[in-house]
Formats: structure tokens, sequence, C-alpha cells
């Protein structure tokens, strides 16, 4: 593995890669890689010749009360990860470098990033689209691999990508969990022990919403009161459950391809997951 932080050092590896008919995969990280990052990188070696990992904690996505400054980092231990995962170029840039100066152009994300996630983030997905296509101008893949775990997140990237015309395919991929369920984040770090097990209620809630669902119910304003008595338990507070199509629209009645997308704070720390009706969480890849 060999590991890069001048931009112009990146576009050197990958541009003469892709000349010679090679192709690139890309996986953007904020870094403190864990299992589900790791997944996602095993896609992209599916996918491509060689595979790509950023790790750039972006400042752009954070608001001015979020914990950018408290975000997990531990470097030395995502190489290690990396390198055993058989990531071929290791991209950490500065900050300076990408955003030279004080002025930054943002990108608008839309419309679909207004309600859910850029409501309670505001200015969030500007900064998530634009670092994002800062990375693909200088990565230049043929691929890049998102999780499916931030959703809006990932339905935006891939709209922007097809809006800006990037000579890429976004391919997503699932939600890795733990045994019992959770999703993984890096912010389950900020969990302690009590928090790590209320944690669960955001998947506990998941799941009976699909089983109310294979039961016969397909109205959104019953299966949100029904998932909301699970997510409303001691150390739990609710933002918001909703079904919602690709586009992040508000759909009128429930079907296999709706996807039902929650966050909640437990304790000091929000965690958002979903899952796609048809699917089930139970579909979802777990850590060995």
């Amino acid at each position: 593995m060999i590991e890069v932080s001048r931009l112009a050092d990146m576009r050197a590896w990958s541009r003469p890669e892709r000349a010679a008919g090679r192709r690139v995969a890309f996986v953007p990280t904020m870094g403190y890689l864990h299992e589900g990052h790791l997944r996602l990188v095993d896609r992209a070696r599916e996918l491509a010749d060689f595979v790509a990992v950023s790790i750039f904690v972006n400042p752009l996505q954070f608001g001015p009360t979020e914990d950018l400054s408290h975000y997990p980092r531990d470097l030395e231990r995502d190489r290690t990860l990396a390198r055993a995962r058989g990531v071929d170029v290791l991209f950490v840039p500065a900050a300076a470098d990408m955003y030279p100066g004080e002025s930054v152009v943002r990108l608008d994300a839309g419309a679909m990033a207004q309600g859910l996630e850029g409501a309670a983030r505001p200015g969030h997905f500007a900064g998530v689209l634009t670092v994002v296509a800062k990375l693909f101008h200088v990565v230049e893949p043929d691929v890049a691999v998102f999780g499916r775990k931030d959703f809006q997140q990932a339905m935006l990237v891939r709209r922007m990508a097809a809006d800006l015309d990037f000579p890429l395919r976004v391919e997503i991929a699932p939600t890795v969990r733990e045994l019992d369920g959770l999703a993984l984040s890096s912010r389950n770090t900020y969990l302690s022990p009590d928090d790590r097990r209320t944690a669960l209620a955001l998947s506990r809630c998941l799941r009976e919403v699909e089983r109310a669902w294979r039961g016969g119910q397909a109205d959104p304003v019953a299966l949100r009161a029904r998932g909301l008595e699970l997510l409303s338990v001691p150390g739990v507070a609710p933002e918001y459950l909703a079904f919602v199509d690709e586009t992040m629209q508000a759909v009128g009645r429930v079907t296999q391809a709706t996807i039902a997308v929650v966050a909640a704070r437990v304790g000091a720390t929000r965690l958002i997951d979903n899952v796609i009706m048809g699917e089930g969480v139970g579909a979802d890849p777990t850590v060995r």
C-alpha cells in the first residue's frame, strides 16, 4: 500500500492506471475505520483492479454545534486496517490543501436535501457534496462505493454524479450490522455500555415496522406511530421516522421499494439507520 497526501500525487497515481485500461475503485471515508468501511473496500475490490481509500475529516459538513474537534481519529490504526484489507492507495489530504484560502464554493444540494438529515443538520449536505465532488475530480475513479446506512447522503451523491456528468458509477453497498442489529458507525464509539444497549431501539423500531408491513399494514402514518412506540424508551430522543422513496420523497403507501429512515439521540450521541422494506434488517450483512 502506498500513501499520498498531495492532490497532485493522487492524480499522478490514478491517471496512468486508468490510461492503461485498469479500473480504479474509490472509497471516501472520514477515517476511524470499522468493519463497515472495510466491507466497502471488499466491494470496491470486486469492481476494479485497484482500490483507493481517502481519509479526510471534512470540516464543511459539520455545523457550529457539532463534533468536528471530537470526531474520532486514529490514522495509524487506519493505516494498519487498510493495509490488511488490501487497499492499494491511501489518500490522506490536509484541509489546507483541500480548501486553500478562506472562500469556499459549495454545491447546492437541492430539494432532496431539504428534509430529514438536511433539516436536522443545515448545510451538512452542501459540505458533503462539495468534498465528494472535489475528491472525484482528484481521484478520478471508475466507480465509487458508499454505504447505505447514510441513505440520504448516498442518494444525493448518486444524483450529483448523474447531474454533473461525472464519468463514474456510484455503487451503494448494504449497511453492516453488529450481530444484535446495531448499525456500524464511527459514532458508536461515543456510546457508553448502557447507551450501547439502549441504541438497539433503532434497529428494533425498523424490524417492527417491517414486521407490521409484512402483516399487511401499508399506511405510513400507522407504521410511523407503531415505530415511534418502540423508540419511545428511556434514554432515546426520537428525531424522525419516515417512509421515503429514492428521491427522498414521502410515500403515500409503503411498498417493498420504500425505505424506512430513522434518527434519534441516544444519550448525547445522534444515530441514524434505515431499511429497505422489501429486504429487511435481517438481510443486512453482520460482522463476523
